[in-house]
């Protein structure tokens, strides 16, 4: 059974129907708009690959990431020795991680392989984790990961105390947001990381590892530029 009407919806209905008419008519015929310019600017930092890593270090850090920047050569003793500082005794590997990256590393630490089975539990009694990154933003110092090898599943990231992240630079590094997107698959898990997990209480008290790692140190590793 449909109900009627009452009088005063009627009269509502009808009072639209004469603005929009109105409206139809004060429009008839007028031009179409032209579409607008949205010439928006696309980034604030120069194109120098040189400028890009330091403004890149300067806002990881001021994220409260430690930052260290190292030549090819030099990474396997780096993340041996930031494991050693950190009391790490074990590490999590994600798929495609480059062996290279844990060679220096005592065989006392525990690697740990990721294929997806290392359960919430067993994760978080995990020390340590290494990944590399899909792109890193200068402007804002995010590291973003995508779950693409050597970086991992999203759990792998978000549960252990420390996060040890490989950037190449300059490859991986862009100035922008709106620079980094058309290099980002939207239909993969992204996790955009912009220091340790942190947050702050009305009084503006600060936590960190609260939903993810308390402690991030970025590596950039400085290669030649990939003509």
């Amino acid at each position: 059974m449909t109900a009627s009407p009452t009088p005063a919806s009627a009269a509502a209905s009808g009072s639209r129907e004469r603005i929009l008419a109105r409206i139809r008519a004060a429009v008839a015929g007028a031009p179409e708009a032209p579409e607008p310019d949205r010439g928006y600017l696309r980034q604030h930092a120069p194109d120098d690959p040189a400028a890009l890593t330091a403004l890149l270090h300067e806002n990881l850090a001021d994220y409260r990431a430690v930052v260290h920047r190292t030549a090819p050569g030099g990474l396997p003793e780096l993340v041996a020795r930031l494991l050693a500082a950190h009391g790490a005794r074990s590490v999590a590997v994600p798929p495609g991680l480059d062996d290279q990256w844990l060679s220096a590393t005592p065989d006392e630490v525990e690697r740990r392989p990721d294929d997806g089975s290392l359960t919430a539990r067993r994760l978080d009694a995990t020390d340590a984790v290494l990944t590399g990154c899909a792109v890193a933003v200068a402007e804002t110092g995010t590291l973003v990961l995508d779950a693409g090898p050597g970086q991992g599943r999203r759990a792998l990231t978000l549960v252990p105390d420390l996060h040890l992240c490989v950037v190449r630079v300059p490859d991986q590094v862009v100035a922008s947001v709106p620079l980094a997107l058309p290099r980002l698959d939207p239909a993969r898990p992204l996790t955009w990381i912009s220091g340790p997990s942190a947050t702050s209480d009305i009084e503006l008290d600060r936590v960190e590892g609260v939903h993810g790692p308390r402690r991030l140190e970025v590596i950039l590793l400085e290669e030649p530029a990939v003509s």
